[in-house]
């Protein structure tokens, strides 16, 4: 028999000692082959043509050429699959998630910081495996936060209302696109997006400034309302809660589930127990099963629940295993999910 394909790694950073550290990283995945390091885009061109990676793993501030710039560059002229790693310098953050606009599809904290060195091979080894099953597409002629889809129409709903999202590989822009379709009065919406921490603000502060609804990262005890989607911190999970006043989130540490925290399977197990029948679930692009559970919870709980379709995912994974489970009422392309999850129902709950 033949011994299975690595996938083939190609790393591009300034740093020797951040190519040192990335490369022993990989070293012991027995999946994965580090077939080369560049210093930076210009020598990282040639080594494309020569080398022939699966995987590209891009640092975002180099000299010659930034890797946002080169990155544009590559995903006109050769799409391949792209893991951002960047520092966790806000301006940096903000730079990761444009180059996520920009086509690449998963984003990494460089190491040092919240990142141990242990905790760093087991996340860029999962990173690097997502990227490779991904569908890169190439970027339209302007990014979503330039040109945003226009918002639907809708009636008021009740306050009991909640809409939560899960998401990870491709999820970012996935969950741009949906957001933008939302009238400043839509349910209050919960977000979990496997993200390193600090990023997770900017990519609330970015969805902010794009939406008709406020987007902020949410905070222990914040009051979820209309008009307000709470993005999960990175590295911590968050849950809905019901008082008299209405619903809040709590935001706590706790075991990764799924390999995951902020874990999807969190968020909607929570508000299955919260919401009821007054939920929405949606599950979108992503390496994995986290969510799958969680969602079909909140189908049993009376919730509607919607999946992304294979056609308009990044990463046909956590959708599909929620599928297989029956956990999704609808299976829906992405450009249908927004105005799904603002319909009244049609027909009766899962028994």
């Amino acid at each position: 028999m033949f011994a299975e394909r690595k996938t083939r790694v190609l790393i591009v950073d300034d740093s020797a000692i951040v190519r040192k550290i990335l490369s022993e990283s990989l070293a012991p995945e027995p999946d994965i082959e580090v077939v080369g390091t560049a210093p930076d885009p210009y020598v990282a061109r040639d080594k494309i043509l020569s080398l022939r990676p699966d995987v590209l793993t891009l640092d975002i501030e180099m000299p010659r050429m930034d890797g946002l710039t080169f990155l544009k560059k590559l995903m006109h002229f050769h799409a391949m699959p792209v893991v951002v790693i960047s520092s966790l310098a806000q301006a940096s953050c903000r730079v990761a998630l444009e180059a996520l606009e920009w086509g690449a599809v998963e984003v990494l904290a460089k190491p040092g910081g919240p990142y141990s060195v242990g905790e760093l091979r087991q996340t860029l080894a999962a990173k690097i495996r997502a990227a490779a099953a991904a569908h890169p597409r190439r970027p339209p002629a302007e990014s979503a936060s330039q040109a945003p889809e226009r918002t639907i129409s809708s009636a008021a709903h009740s306050p009991q209302a909640v809409l939560a999202i899960g998401a990870s590989t491709g999820g970012t822009e996935a969950i741009a696109a949906v957001l933008a379709r939302m009238p400043a009065c839509a349910p209050g919406i919960l977000i979990a997006q496997h993200i390193p921490p600090e990023f997770s603000r900017a990519f609330a502060a970015r969805l902010n400034d794009h939406c008709a609804m406020q987007v902020k990262e949410a905070a222990d005890g914040d009051k979820l309302r209309p008009g307000l989607a709470l993005v999960a911190p990175g590295d911590l999970h968050m849950v809905l809660r019901r008082a008299a006043a209405g619903y809040f989130v709590n935001v706590k540490t706790g075991p990764r589930v799924c390999y995951q925290r902020p874990s999807v399977d969190v968020l909607f197990q929570s508000v299955a127990e919260a919401a009821g029948v007054h939920a929405v679930g949606v599950l979108l692009t992503g390496m994995g099963a986290d969510g799958a559970q969680g969602l079909l919870k909140m189908r049993q709980s009376g919730a509607r629940t919607i999946a992304q379709n294979e056609a308009t995912c990044v990463v046909f994974g956590m959708p599909r295993e929620a599928i297989k489970l029956g956990a999704a009422e609808e299976v829906l392309s992405l450009d249908a999910v927004a105005a799904a999850a603002l319909a009244p129902r049609r027909g009766p709950a899962m028994s």
